[in-house]
C-alpha cells in the first residue's frame, strides 16, 4: 500500500523524470491526445512544465513550488498541467524553449509555459520561487477570465514568431566551396577564445565537443600551428579541470567558471559520448598520453555507471543532486572533499595528493570543499617532485581506489535509466571511434551489443524507429515515434561500425534508415529535413532544425551521412540533397561559426580533395587496423575480405592478395598491397 498523500496520472509512465512528479499535489498528466482533448473541451489554459531528471533547478522548484498544496491548488483550479520530458519528447521542449527564448532573450530548465487550450504558447519563463509562481499564475488567470482576447492576440504573434525563427530559405544558386571560404568564417571565432584556460572567454564553459573536432581537423588541414596550440591547451585544460572527474571518470555537463574548475556536476550521455570521439581523434594526431588515459577512464566510467550490461543499452545521465552528511540533497555532494577527509583516507601521502591535485587556494570550491583540478601533467609533475612516472601512476592508481572506496559509502546521485536512441548512436560511435584509434577489442565489442541492442529493442515493424525505451519496464513498448536526431545519429554511427569492421550489412542497414528518413521527414520546399515525421501528431509548428548545439543538428548529420552514402552507393541524389542543404546554410556560417561546426565538416570535404579508400582481400581487416593509425580526414574507408558487388567494391576482389585502391574524383591511383605505400599521394591539408 502507497504511504504517499498523493498521487497523479504521471504514475503510469515509465519516464524517471515524470515518476519523480508522480505524487506532488498537482494534477499533472502526460502530454497526450486525451489531455490535450480535455484542456479544448473545458476551455482552459494549459501549463506546460518541461525538465529532465538530472536537472538540479527543476528539483529545487519542484520541493519549493509542485509539492506545496497551496500552490497546486492554484495550478489544479485553473490549469490543465502537463509534465514533459525533454530528453523523450524533444519536439515539444524545442516549441516552447522557442517562445521562451522569444519572450525573455534567454532559456533553460525548468521551462514553463502557458499556452491557449489548442497548445499555442502566450507566456514562458523558466524557474520562479514560489510566491512569484503564485502571482504569476493568479494573474495570468485573472486576465484569461477578464480580458482573453488579449491573451488570443499575444498567442497568435508569438506562434508566428515561432514558424519564422531559424528560417533558413532554399537557395537554388549553388555556390562553389572554396578553401578560402574557412578564412572569414573562423576569424570572429577566434577572436572568442581563451588562450589562457582554453575554450570561450567567458563562462560557464561548455565542452561542446563537435566544435574543437573540427577546429582540431581545420588546423591539421591548414598547417595552423597556433590554431592546433589552442585545441590542444583546451583539451589538456578540460582533462585537467574539475569538469572532468579524476577518480571515477567522466566528464560532468559544464564548468561554472572560466577554469573548467566548478562543475555542474550531472553527467550527461551525450556530451561523454561526443568527447570520447573527440580525445580518440586528438590523440591520433598528438599522441598525447594525457588523451589516452582520458578515453580509458571516461569508457570505465560509462561501462560502470551508465551501461546495462545485460541489455547493452546506455543509461541517460546521472543527477548533480546527491545527498551530504547532514542528509541534505545538495549538488556535487558525491563529489567533493574536505581537507580533513582527505588526510584521513591518505595519511602519508595528503601533502603529495594535495600539489598534484591543487588542495589550496586553486582547488578550493566553498565552505572549506574542494574541487580536485590539476595544473600540470604527470610528466611535469614528477620531474618537479623529483619521482618516477611510472611508480608514480600506480600510486596515483591507489588513490583513486581509495576515494571511490569512500564514495561508494555516499549516497548515490540519482540515475536517470531511460534509453534513448539517438544518445545511444552518439555513445556506439565514441566506442567505434575508441576501438579505431586504440584497437581494444572490447570496444568493438560494446559496440556491436549496442546495435544489436538498438535493432531488437527500437526497430519497429513498419522499418521505423522509436525513441526511447526504459529497462525497468520491459514489457511496456515505446509510445514515442524516433525524431530526426534518432536516424541522424544512428545512420552516422552504422557508417563508422562499418568503418572499423567492414562489415556491408551496417551500410545497408544505414541506406534502410536513410531511405525512411527521406520518406517521412523531407522537405523538397526547403530542403531540409523536420525533425519530426509525417506520421507524428501535428504540434503547432513542424520545425526545423538546423544550427548545430550541444549535439549538432539532425540536419547537419543527415547531410554529412549523406554525402557518405552518396560514395558509398553510388547515390547521386543523396549527393544532392547533401549539397543543397549545405548550399542552404553557407551564409549563415559567417555569422556565427560555432552554431554550424558539423556543417563546417562536410564544407571541409568539399573544399578539399576527398578519397575514397578501398580495401579487397583476405587480410582487408589487418589492413585496416594499419591505416587507421595514421590521420586522415578528408576520407571514407570501405572494404571487404570477400566478392562484393558494393559500387566500390566490385571488379577488386582479388583471393589471392589484399589490396588497397584510393580514389579521388572518380579517378583511381594504382592499388598497392603496402598500406602506406598506398595513401603516400593523399593531401590531408589544403
Amino acid at each position: 500500500m502507497s504511504n504517499h498523500k498523493h498521487t497523479n496520472a504521471l504514475i503510469h509512465e515509465t519516464s524517471p523524470y515524470l515518476l519523480q512528479h508522480a505524487h506532488n499535489p498537482v494534477n499533472w498528466q502526460a502530454w497526450n491526445e486525451n489531455t490535450l482533448t480535455q484542456a479544448r473541451k473545458e476551455n482552459k489554459l494549459i501549463l506546460v512544465s518541461i525538465g529532465y531528471a538530472t536537472c538540479h533547478w527543476c528539483h529545487v522548484m519542484e520541493a519549493e513550488s509542485f509539492e506545496n498544496e497551496e500552490v497546486a491548488k492554484i495550478m489544479n483550479e485553473h490549469f490543465i498541467c502537463i509534465k514533459v520530458d525533454r530528453e523523450e519528447r524533444p519536439d515539444i521542449d524545442q516549441i516552447y524553449m522557442d517562445a521562451v527564448q522569444l519572450l525573455t532573450g534567454r532559456g533553460g530548465w525548468p521551462l514553463h509555459s502557458i499556452t491557449l487550450p489548442d497548445g499555442r504558447p502566450f507566456w514562458g519563463g523558466t524557474y520562479y520561487p514560489r510566491d512569484n509562481w503564485m502571482s504569476i499564475l493568479t494573474e495570468i488567470n485573472r486576465i484569461w477570465q477578464q480580458e482573453p482576447e488579449k491573451i488570443l492576440e499575444y498567442a497568435e504573434n508569438l506562434t508566428q514568431g515561432i514558424r519564422q525563427k531559424d528560417y533558413v530559405p532554399f537557395q537554388s544558386e549553388i555556390k562553389s566551396i572554396q578553401p578560402h571560404i574557412f578564412t572569414p568564417i573562423l576569424l570572429p571565432w577566434k577572436e572568442r577564445f581563451d588562450h589562457e584556460w582554453g575554450g570561450m572567454n567567458r563562462p560557464p564553459k561548455f565542452p561542446l565537443p563537435n566544435n574543437y573536432h573540427f577546429l582540431l581537423r581545420i588546423a591539421v588541414q591548414n598547417a595552423d600551428a597556433k590554431l592546433l596550440d589552442f585545441v590542444n591547451l583546451t583539451l589538456q585544460k578540460m582533462a585537467f579541470g574539475g569538469i572532468y572527474d579524476h577518480i571515477r571518470g567522466g566528464f560532468a555537463r559544464y564548468s561554472t567558471d572560466h577554469k573548467w574548475h566548478v562543475p555542474h556536476f550531472e553527467k550527461m550521455l551525450y556530451d561523454n559520448a561526443q568527447l570520447v570521439s573527440l580525445y580518440s581523434e586528438a590523440y591520433l594526431i598528438t599522441e598525447n598520453p594525457l588523451y589516452k588515459e582520458t578515453v580509458f577512464n571516461t569508457l570505465q566510467f560509462i561501462e560502470a555507471e551508465l551501461y546495462d550490461a545485460t541489455t547493452g543499452g546506455f543509461y541517460s545521465a546521472l543527477d548533480a543532486d546527491s545527498i551530504n552528511p547532514e542528509g541534505v540533497k545538495e549538488e556535487g555532494a558525491f563529489y567533493i572533499w574536505t581537507e580533513k577527509e582527505l588526510k584521513e583516507i591518505l595519511p602519508s601521502e595528503f601533502d603529495l595528493f594535495a600539489r598534484y591535485y591543487n588542495i589550496n587556494t586553486l582547488g578550493h570550491w566553498e565552505k572549506g570543499h574542494y574541487v580536485l583540478i590539476k595544473n600540470q601533467s604527470d610528466v611535469d609533475f614528477c620531474f618537479e617532485n623529483n619521482l618516477d612516472l611510472e611508480t608514480f601512476q600506480v600510486l596515483k592508481q591507489t588513490w583513486h581506489s581509495n576515494l571511490r572506496k569512500v564514495q561508494d559509502q555516499r549516497p548515490k546521485p540519482f540515475l536517470d535509466d531511460k534509453i534513448l536512441t539517438s544518445w545511444n548512436a552518439l555513445m556506439l560511435k565514441g566506442y567505434c571511434d575508441a576501438y579505431r584509434v586504440f584497437n581494444q577489442p572490447n570496444y568493438l565489442e560494446i559496440a556491436q551489443k549496442n546495435i544489436r541492442f538498438l535493432i531488437s529493442r527500437m526497430l519497429r515493424p513498419d522499418g521505423g524507429l522509436n525513441r526511447n525505451f526504459n529497462p525497468k519496464h520491459p514489457e511496456s513498448k515505446s509510445k514515442i515515434n524516433a525524431y530526426l536526431e534518432d536516424y541522424a545519429t544512428l545512420i552516422d554511427a552504422l557508417i563508422s561500425l562499418h568503418e572499423v569492421t567492414l562489415e556491408e550489412k551496417y551500410l545497408h542497414l544505414a541506406k534502410t534508415f536513410t531511405d525512411y528518413t527521406l520518406e517521412h521527414f523531407y522537405d523538397t520546399d526547403t530542403g531540409f529535413f523536420f525533425f519530426t515525421s509525417d506520421e507524428d501528431v501535428e504540434l503547432v509548428h513542424r520545425k526545423i532544425d538546423v544550427p548545430d548545439d550541444v549535439i549538432p543538428s539532425g540536419n547537419s548529420i543527415m547531410a554529412r551521412n549523406l554525402f557518405k552514402l552518396s560514395h558509398l552507393f553510388g547515390n547521386a541524389h543523396y549527393e544532392k540533397v547533401s549539397r543543397q542543404m549545405l548550399n542552404n546554410v553557407l551564409e549563415h556560417m559567417h555569422t556565427y561559426a560555432s552554431s554550424y561546426s558539423n556543417w563546417l565538416f562536410l564544407a571541409s570535404d568539399l573544399a578539399s580533395e576527398y578519397y575514397e579508400i578501398v580495401i579487397s582481400g583476405k587480410d582487408a581487416v589487418t589492413k585496416l587496423k594499419e591505416l587507421n593509425t595514421v590521420y586522415i580526414p578528408n576520407k571514407l574507408v570501405t572494404g571487404s575480405v570477400e566478392n562484393s558487388t558494393m559500387p566500390l567494391m566490385e571488379q577488386r576482389y582479388n583471393s589471392e592478395k589484399t589490396s588497397i585502391f584510393v580514389c579521388v574524383n572518380k579517378s583511381c591511383l594504382l592499388p598497392s598491397e603496402q598500406v602506406l605505400e598506398a595513401i603516400k599521394p593523399i593531401k590531408i591539408q589544403f
